[in-house]
């Protein structure tokens, strides 16, 4: 029986598995090594250290983002298929696009996805400060969406088991919580995201009506 050898690839991807399954904070290069059944020693011949091995994970997560960036289509489009794009890559690999967004990447693959995002809205006619503003505050919302629903959630997400019911709260009390108790115990994950992300289009675009407005 042949024996796979060992590459980068192989050592990204038994780290991708592994944060998955456990989380980032599992990963060390000794741990990698036992995934892979070879020494730690030889791990360094293609990382040179953990720094490096989570590096290649975020990287290795944004290059499998599917851009189907159409440049003639309506920037709103646009903005709307990247962020689905990269919603759809965080609900393949959740634990590590956590990574992904608290990581600082120089190579290209870390920079593809904000150049594309940045020109689509400059191209929108917004200036570079309102473009990199607008750019974080997508990504706290796709992060922040794909925080609640994959279970590392704030009160108000719903979980399985965590169910907000109208028996559970006194509605002297909480008199909203208790009428819309009903909704709060249930979640659309799609239809919340695709409202979220309608609002926050909406939002930039009366922005930018404003500053043609005052020109």
């Amino acid at each position: 029986m042949s024996i796979e050898r060992l590459s980068r690839g192989r050592i990204v991807a038994a780290a991708i598995d592994l944060i998955e399954r456990e989380g980032a904070d599992a990963v060390s290069m000794r741990r990698i090594a036992a995934e892979l059944g070879v020494g730690v020693m030889s791990l360094y011949n293609h990382v040179p250290n953990k720094d490096a091995l989570l590096n290649g994970v975020a990287e290795a997560v944004l290059s499998r983002i599917g851009f189907t960036d159409d440049p003639d289509a309506h920037w709103t489009d646009r903005v709307r298929a990247q962020a689905r794009a990269f919603r759809q890559i965080a609900h393949h690999h959740p634990r590590s696009t956590m990574l992904v967004v608290s990581r600082q990447l120089h190579s290209a693959a870390g920079l593809l996805p904000v150049e594309r995002a940045l020109a689509t809205l400059r191209g929108a006619g917004f200036d570079g400060a309102d473009a990199v503003r607008m750019l974080r505050m997508f990504i706290a919302y796709i992060v922040g969406s794909l925080l609640r629903e994959v279970g590392v959630t704030p009160a108000f997400a719903p979980e399985q088991t965590r169910t907000i019911t109208a028996d559970g709260v006194d509605p002297a009390l909480f008199p909203e919580v208790s009428s819309l108790a009903e909704l709060l115990a249930e979640c659309d994950h799609e239809a919340e995201f695709e409202f979220g992300l309608e609002l926050l289009i909406k939002a930039i675009e009366a922005h930018a009506g404003r500053r043609e407005g005052t020109r």
